[in-house]
């Protein structure tokens, strides 16, 4: 019994130490690209896995979470050099718990395969954990609730290689001064915890099916990743 209660006392201790709640009880205005501090889970990178996946699972008062059928919180190889962040599960995957295996996600293994990269070695989540209502884009506070399990995400995942696919997934970590447009197609390293990937950001697979002509230039990106992965060794 007391090493029940104690481990519910650690497993509260870490759920706190990821929402920052000291931000969240304080009167100063937060800002998003201000806000650097992940949560310090123990264990394998399995374990750390699954207590992030608990942490989100005890969101409380979530109008997302109240809306949906299942969290979608990540999948792939969790040893991966590179990691895809998007910005929300849709139907399909609401209705699986897995990210992108709808059209969208299905267009994204197209294009993993066209530079030879199988979706079985990269890993895949989002920005939000849980399906907005109506596929819509996550609100901004929403972005901002979930933004340190996604940082931890990350963190935990420890990629080489970091794509954002989409505004969403590159306002969240980059902020909102930079377009999807115009910030594609470049390199960039930002700190994210305790680490520091190279980050690209390319249109997301949604809006190539609506805007098809701009599959050229994620063409180009994806080439980008591909002879990053070989001058890194990969």
């Amino acid at each position: 019994m007391k090493k029940n209660l104690n481990q519910k006392l650690i497993d509260l201790i870490e759920y706190y130490n990821l929402i920052n709640a000291n931000l969240l009880l304080s009167n100063i205005p937060l800002k998003r690209n201000d806000v650097k501090k992940t949560a310090i889970f123990s264990g394998t990178k399995s374990q750390k896995l699954a207590k992030l996946k608990k942490s989100i699972q005890l969101i409380k008062n979530c109008e997302l979470k109240k809306n949906a059928t299942n969290l979608v919180f990540g999948a792939g190889n969790i040893n991966a050099n590179i990691m895809i962040i998007g910005e929300g599960p849709g139907a399909q995957e609401d209705a699986e718990g897995i990210p992108f295996v709808g059209r969208a996600g299905k267009l994204l293994d197209k294009m993993l395969m066209a530079i030879k990269l199988e979706r079985s070695k990269v890993y895949i989540s989002n920005v939000v954990n849980y399906r907005p209502p109506l596929n819509r884009r996550p609100l901004e506070n929403e972005i901002e609730r979930y933004l340190p399990y996604l940082k931890s995400h990350i963190e935990i995942i420890n990629p080489k290689i970091l794509l954002l696919l989409g505004s969403t997934a590159l306002n969240a970590l980059i902020g909102n001064e930079v377009v999807i447009s115009k910030a594609r197609g470049k390199w960039m390293q930002k700190e994210i915890g305790a680490i520091k990937p190279w980050i690209i950001a390319s249109f997301h697979p949604a809006f190539l099916m609506r805007q098809p002509e701009q599959k050229k230039l994620a063409w180009i990106d994806l080439k980008m990743i591909r002879d990053k992965s070989i001058s890194l060794g990969l």
